[in-house]
């Protein structure tokens, strides 16, 4: 990558020494200990990419707060290794255990990050460090911004100014899936279905119409359609549609001229946001019905000969991602993907966020097991 431009404000002599030979979970204890709530991940951008250049078999290249690096073997297959820096704001309840800096109990880890996804990140950088000749090429990713609007996102940006660098085989996003693969994800779509009624004096209502009861009708809808439960090569992925809010009224002594019910539809990655409002309008018919926001899923594509080879190594059944990651953002450039990493996900982004060292450890074994 000889000529390739260096992003960013780089490194500095005060940034933070990582010792990427360390043990694996207390290389997540010092991630964790550098605050990278989104928006603020520069010192630990300063920090990954300070210990990637000190290797010399990877080419390293940053851009803002994200860091790629690669090797350059001329293997017949690339894999793409991707975790985001950033995390969620530190919690507020006094005495949180999910905080920064880290702790340790027993050996289990907790701190802000530690499930999502500072552990995965920890075996990013652990491989990085220990394989300088892997049967296969990697590209290891290392992005800010993804715990916010999508339009941020380090990885997005890095598919619009280096899309040839991000060219690969196969990815896996490190997001926490308890040492399990989970493959592809589902879609989201949300949505606003709008009533409109005539106002009046609430001391005569039957001067005007009420658009709040109007609405019911979209509730009950919502509440007896029966989700999906689809089949996408191989792994069952079930659909949730909810109204997650309701809107409406201007006053204590006015009925309400306008309700508006927003709706999450968590679509099977078989359909595209299209599909995806063509059903929700459909259900809806009769109703002001407006999309407000869309990401398609990603289809798991473990019939890859690669992604197969990783199933066999992690050696358990793979299962469905029901929420919305990154692997989404692989999917769009042709490259099947799954999630793998440490750390149960019902963890993420609570007070008491914690993952055990022995998952970790289990997970950088796991990957180097398969990529030596």
């Amino acid at each position: 990558m000889a000529g390739v431009p260096h992003y960013a404000r780089g490194v500095t002599a005060s940034t933070i020494a990582l010792d990427l030979t360390s043990d694996v979970a207390e290389l997540t204890a010092a991630l964790i200990d550098i605050n990278s709530v989104s928006g603020n991940e520069g010192a630990l951008a300063d920090a990954v990419e300070s210990a990637l250049r000190g290797l010399p078999h990877l080419h390293v290249l940053r851009d803002g707060d994200a860091i790629l690096a690669r090797t350059e073997l001329g293997r017949d297959e690339r894999v793409i290794l991707a975790g985001h820096l950033d995390t969620v704001p530190l919690p507020t309840v006094p005495q949180s255990r999910g905080t920064v800096p880290s702790s340790w109990d027993d050996g289990v880890l907790y701190g802000r990050g530690a499930t999502d996804m500072k552990g995965g990140v920890a075996v990013q950088l652990a491989l990085a460090a220990q394989l300088t000749a892997p049967r296969r090429d990697v590209t290891y990713v290392f992005y800010d911004h993804e715990e916010v609007e999508a339009s941020l996102s380090g990885l997005g940006r890095l598919v619009r100014n280096h899309r040839e660098l991000l060219a690969g085989d196969f990815a896996i996003l490190l997001e926490p899936t308890d040492g399990t693969v989970e493959g592809g994800c589902n879609g989201t779509s949300r949505f606003e279905a709008t009533t409109v009624g005539k106002a009046a004096h609430s001391a005569r209502a039957w001067m005007g119409q009420n658009a709040i009861h109007a609405a019911a009708e979209i509730l009950v809808r919502l509440r007896n359609h029966e989700p999906a439960t689809v089949t996408v090569d191989g792994l069952d992925y079930r659909e949730s549609l909810n109204a997650v809010k309701i809107n409406g009224g201007t006053a204590g002594n006015v009925i309400p001229d306008k309700a508006v019910v927003e709706i999450n539809y968590r679509f099977a990655p078989d359909k595209t946001p299209d599909d995806a409002e063509a059903y929700v309008r459909g259900l809806l018919e009769g109703f002001e019905v407006v999309r407000t926001d869309a990401a398609a899923g990603a289809r798991p594509g473990l019939q890859h000969p690669a992604a197969a080879e990783f199933v066999a190594a992690v050696g358990a059944e793979p299962k469905p991602k029901y929420g919305w990651t990154d692997v989404a953002r692989f999917s769009e450039l042709g490259i099947p993907a799954v999630n793998f990493g440490p750390g149960d996900a019902l963890l993420a982004h609570t007070d008491n966020e914690h993952v055990t060292a022995e998952a970790i450890r289990a997970c950088l074994e796991a990957l180097s097991r398969w990529l030596r």
